[in-house]
């Protein structure tokens, strides 16, 4: 039988360890953000970064950070004059003496990775081709139109096989036909290629035209139908399956398309990715040529000659012949 002696003794040995246990953890505890603290960092904030009036702030536990000597901290501010409010992430130092400011990307995966070619056809050079440029085209905007007759076929031209060009479709709010000429292109890729680009460079070239002087929406569908019939006729494909589709309008790779756009950050057309780098708006064509040239010394390949911007190079058909649109009667 143990003696109260041993007891004793025991449970003081279990009280000995509970305080090492709680003091190691205290020493190495990440401190919270007392009152004086948190009015440091509001004097700072208030005085780097333009809030609304009456702005107030609330601090988040700091938590261990990535960064050696920095905790994390979640900053919440609130315009009492309704101004809104938000939140945004900041640094300090563990002795609580610096701020800093921290946005750490992964990179570690090859940004050409995020896409894949999708269900319409390709244009310019095979599969493995080193550079894939994916466009978020819609059919109605009159900047896409521009894109797709002078830097894409002078693109084709400079670069070869090295490029490899893919349309998704973004179809944006308050362009009235552009759904349905995504969806009429849709049904004619389904089924050629060639088809399907010839759709896509006359659609863009009578962009302007679609629905006449009245600008009259039913009209543009009828004009947009039977461009669309008339590349399927000319490229021999099966009319009763392309009649079938134009009249089901089925619009699920458009949304499906359009959510894919958002995800990676695209919000107006064109939006171009050019082995993953994002690139907004009609530029320059000697600053998408860069672009590639810099893609290309990524995948080890050597660039062509300097792009000779003088040269006029028409829009090309798949087969790479020169296809200058043609005019249409309404």
């Amino acid at each position: 039988m143990r003696t109260p002696f041993k007891s004793l003794r025991a449970i003081l040995l279990i009280l000995v360890l509970l305080c090492s246990i709680r003091c190691a953890d205290a020493q190495n505890a990440t401190p919270g953000v007392t009152p004086e603290l948190a009015h440091r960092i509001e004097a700072v904030l208030l005085s780097k970064i333009q809030f609304p009036p009456a702005t107030s702030f609330s601090f988040g536990t700091r938590t261990p950070s990535e960064i050696p000597g920095f905790d994390r901290i979640e900053v919440r501010w609130n315009s009492s004059l309704g101004g809104g409010n938000g939140t945004f992430p900041l640094l300090i130092s563990k002795d609580g003496s610096r701020l800093a400011q921290f946005t750490s990307y992964d990179i570690s995966v090859d940004p050409k990775e995020k896409f894949q070619a999708g269900d319409r056809p390709p244009r310019g050079g095979p599969e493995d081709a080193p550079v894939l440029i994916v466009g978020f085209d819609d059919l109605e905007c009159p900047f896409c139109a521009r894109l797709n007759a002078e830097l894409f076929p002078a693109l084709l031209d400079h670069y070869k096989d090295l490029v490899r060009i893919v349309y998704r479709s973004f179809p944006e709010e308050g362009h009235p036909w552009a759904m349905r000429a995504a969806v009429d292109a849709d049904c004619l890729g389904s089924q050629s290629a060639r088809a399907y680009w010839a759709a896509v460079d006359e659609i863009h070239s009578h962009s302007s035209e679609y629905g006449g002087t009245g600008r009259s929406l039913a009209k543009a569908k009828e004009e947009i139908d039977a461009e669309v019939r008339k590349q399927g006729q000319a490229f021999h494909v099966d009319v009763t399956k392309l009649d079938a589709c134009i009249a089901k309008q089925d619009t699920t790779a458009e949304i499906a398309s359009v959510r894919l756009g958002e995800q990676l950050g695209v919000e107006s057309t064109p939006t171009i990715f050019i082995n993953g780098v994002k690139v907004v708006g009609a530029l320059p064509v000697e600053y998408i040529f860069g672009l590639i040239d810099d893609a290309l010394r990524a995948e080890g390949k050597a660039p062509p000659p300097p792009y000779a911007p003088s040269r006029v190079v028409a829009p090309t058909s798949m087969s790479g012949a020169a296809a200058p649109p043609t005019p249409r009667a309404h």
